[in-house]
């Protein structure tokens, strides 16, 4: 039983290389050039190319670029997208607007004017006193208490069915996890 498994394996091998190096040696008259693949306009061909064995090894293209013509391109994750909230020109809005809601901390909570402020910190050292309604660079500060904040953080992940959820940032660290 094991040596037919064997024998069975090299078969495969063996045809598997026959597939290479015939698709390696074989013409390519009908195919594109390289720099009509990298313009998007392929001439037509007289010939249909030659069917491409699964086993065939495509050499790398040095100017390959990704046409996407209404689709996405395949190669970038769709875990990180979304999550990029910059301005066109590549940078964040000023002030706390361009603070995520996983980069604020919460240093303080004081009482004016019948309602609570927050004095909030950002990763760099610098501290912004936020109200309830103020925007946040991926959502906004819907409630604030003597225990912490609640705000509204907008769900990016293509994924999920979920749009919105509510994240509290409490005084404590203790206090972040309810």
């Amino acid at each position: 039983m094991g040596a037919t498994r064997l024998l069975l394996a090299v078969a495969f091998v063996a045809l598997s290389l026959g597939d290479v190096a015939a698709a390696a040696q074989a013409p390519t008259a009908g195919a594109p050039t390289p720099a009509a693949l990298v313009s998007g306009h392929a001439e037509p061909s007289a010939q249909p190319a030659p069917p491409a064995s699964d086993a065939a090894v495509a050499p790398v293209n040095e100017g390959y670029v990704y046409s996407p013509q209404g689709r996405r391109d395949p190669f970038v994750s769709l875990i990180a997208r979304g999550t990029d909230h910059t301005l066109p020109g590549g940078r964040r809005p000023e002030g706390l607007a361009g603070l995520a809601v996983a980069e604020l901390s919460v240093r303080g909570v004081m009482q004016s004017h019948g309602g609570y402020v927050a004095i909030l910190q950002a990763p760099d050292g610098k501290t912004y006193i936020a109200r309830p309604g103020d925007r946040l660079l991926d959502g906004s500060i819907r409630s604030i208490t003597e225990q912490g904040l609640a705000i509204l953080q907008e769900v990016n992940d293509p994924l999920s069915l979920v749009k919105q959820r509510e994240v509290r940032k409490g005084l404590r660290a203790s206090d972040e996890g309810k």
